[in-house]
């Protein structure tokens, strides 16, 4: 019996270092073999390194001190100025947390988000629908609607904030017209929101119709076909075969275009510049204030700022893929 065990024990003991070996070489292999495709991917690898990975170091490292634009170091003349900062632990955390701007930033950001993602999916949506269709001039409506996203992002904000202008712009000169008394777009705080929402959901909806009717697309034809000789109407072939079969590029989309919306920074900073006061200031803006606006400019309460967003959206993100495996999905 003893001697059985032994063996045994000596046998699995060779079958890990098999399972080790086969490892080691299964990656001197795949070094091997595919070696151009490393070192194609090693520059890429490298430079995002050094452009994400080194200011995300830094920014964390900021974080725990009290650096400001009075005790950075800096260059006067032929003067140079050692930092003089010091390290203050999560000092800066519990200032922000406990500050109300904070938890009112995030509210809003919150509401910017859910609102401007939810009308960008359904606007994307109905679009890629409607454009999945034959029909005349197909062409020209999808080059059309796919407009806004060539055009670069401030030069978009810039020629919407000349159409929300209150006294000159192309809107109100329109509702005058038709005798409507002029709108304060951007100087009323409700209506601020919904012109920074407007312009956003404006930006996105391409991205999203893109995505979602090449999703449409990979959608086999012929289940349509059966599920319309079964007698199913136009709502249950879209309850029952579009919207599942969507569900991974969804999903997808739905994330990236909440990271993206989370952190959008040039619509609120151009359009509004996070006013009238502070009524559509966001938290990303909010870091940006902290750092070039306020005096002294705050650099580690900026830094707190950020990698409170980080944090935020890793948060949303780990909770999102989990939401993911229980629904089945692969991510």
């Amino acid at each position: 019996m003893a001697v059985h065990t032994s063996r045994t024990a000596a046998q699995a003991a060779g079958d890990t270092n098999v399972a080790r070996g086969r490892g080691r070489g299964g990656l001197k292999h795949a070094l091997a073999t595919h070696w151009y495709a490393w070192t194609m991917v090693a520059p890429v690898a490298l430079v995002l390194g050094v452009i994400i990975g080194w200011p995300l170091v830094r920014g964390i490292y900021l974080s725990l001190t009290d650096a400001n634009e009075r005790n950075v170091a800096r260059t006067i003349g032929a003067n140079t100025i050692e930092a003089s900062y010091e390290f203050v632990g999560l000092d800066n955390y519990t200032a922000v947390l406990s500050d109300p701007v904070f938890w009112q930033r995030l509210v809003w950001t919150v509401v910017w988000t859910v609102v401007c993602v939810s009308v960008t999916f359904a606007l994307g949506l109905a679009l890629a629908n409607m454009l999945n269709r034959n029909f005349r001039g197909r062409g020209f409506y999808r080059m059309a609607l796919i407009l806004p996203w060539a055009v670069p992002g401030f030069v978009s904000v810039f020629a919407w904030r000349f159409l929300f202008n209150r006294d000159n712009g192309i809107l109100n000169k329109v509702l005058e017209g038709g005798g409507i008394a002029a709108v304060p777009w951007l100087d009323d705080p409700t209506w601020a929101k919904l012109s920074v929402i407007t312009v956003n959901v404006w930006l996105g909806v391409p991205f999203m119709m893109v995505a979602l009717l090449g999703g449409l697309q990979s959608i086999p034809g012929e289940l349509y076909e059966a599920a319309e000789m079964d007698g199913a109407g136009a709502w249950q072939r879209f309850r029952h075969i579009t919207l599942p079969g969507l569900r991974s590029v969804s999903m997808t989309v739905i994330l990236l275009s909440t990271i993206w919306t989370f952190n959008m920074f040039p619509v609120i900073f151009l359009l509004t510049r996070g006013g009238p006061g502070d009524s559509t200031e966001i938290l990303v803006t909010q870091a940006f204030r902290e750092a070039f606006v306020s005096s002294p400019r705050d650099f580690a309460g900026s830094a707190t700022w950020g990698v409170l967003i980080l944090a935020l959206l890793m948060i949303f993100a780990l909770v999102y893929r989990r939401s993911l495996r229980k629904q089945g999905e692969v991510w």
